[in-house]
């Protein structure tokens, strides 16, 4: 696989911190339930040196996964660190007995969250932080989050973070945290059957920041399509292949990061990078926006 097939590059705003536009999503490389370890550490360790051997250069994670299993996982299979490699982490979230999410704003648990990624990444700075919202688990909650991007904006100031951005969070909440420090990256819930942020993707392309959708291909509920997968067969491609596809025209700001714990997925994500959709197919696909879930 070559790099230059993986959607082309984005630079973050105001940083030197370019990517391809497809990366890679760590969650997966915890145990079920992104609790404990996985059944097969070396594995994941496998995945990891596959993906940047592929050229992936953003890898997302949390020291909330597992707790602190996937960043030791990364740091054990890619320390020290390629220079071309960004790693962007989130906090805002503590695992409670059993695996449960939560939500952790306060400035100690916030602090403590920053240390607990640089720790078991072993690093010094983290490239990006996200503050993840978990007020509610795939849509935003409203409410202000001038505390806790406060909170952020001040370890920035002290160098532990480099660049800040925030996830699971609405329009409003975004230019709350801008005013307050400059936001590089949006997190949001987004794919071909939820397509609610499409004025705030605009919005964001026009300003340079980059919008990363969680959920790419659907969480936990699969995107199921009778034309996804038609079209998918014309392209000879998967449905998901052609998902990932689809977004990576949708802007030129939205970042992928597919996660997967296995090596021959990741090939499969990562060839979304080289499929071209033509306008028809284009249309066609933003057309089955409203009924995707719906498996018409």
């Amino acid at each position: 696989m070559s790099a230059a097939t993986l959607g082309g590059q984005f630079t973050f705003p105001d940083t030197s911190l370019t990517v391809h536009r497809i990366g890679y999503g760590a969650m997966q490389l915890a145990g079920p339930g992104v609790w404990g370890p996985p059944k097969d550490p070396d594995a994941a360790v496998a995945v990891l040196r596959e993906a940047v051997a592929a050229g992936v250069s953003h890898i997302d994670t949390s020291d909330y996964y597992g707790p602190h299993v996937t960043n030791q996982i990364i740091r054990r299979a890619l320390h020290p660190y390629p220079d071309n490699l960004v790693i962007v982490t989130k906090v805002g979230t503590r695992r409670g007995e059993g695996g449960s999410w939560i939500p952790a704003f306060s400035p100690e648990e916030l602090t403590q969250a920053v240390h607990d990624n640089l720790r078991n990444l072993g690093l010094n700075a983290l490239d990006v932080v996200n503050l993840r919202s978990m007020h509610g688990m795939t849509a935003p909650a409203e409410g202000s989050i001038e505390g806790p991007i406060s909170v952020l904006a001040e370890l920035r100031r002290k160098g532990l973070v480099r660049q800040i951005g925030v996830s699971n969070v609405t329009p409003a909440q975004i230019e709350e945290a801008r005013r307050i420090t400059p936001i590089v990256c949006v997190q949001n819930n987004y794919n071909l059957a939820s397509r609610h942020d499409d004025d705030l993707i605009d919005d964001l392309a026009g300003q340079g920041v980059a919008y990363v959708p969680f959920f790419p291909l659907g969480g936990f509920s699969p995107l199921q399509s009778s034309t996804l997968s038609d079209v998918a067969a014309r392209l000879e491609s998967t449905p998901m292949q052609v998902a990932l596809a689809w977004l990576l025209h949708r802007s030129p700001n939205i970042l992928l990061i597919p996660g997967t714990s296995s090596v021959a997925h990741l090939r499969e994500n990562l060839i979304a990078g080289q499929l071209t959709l033509s306008p028809q197919i284009l249309a066609e696909l933003d057309a089955i926006a409203a009924t995707l879930l719906e498996g018409t």
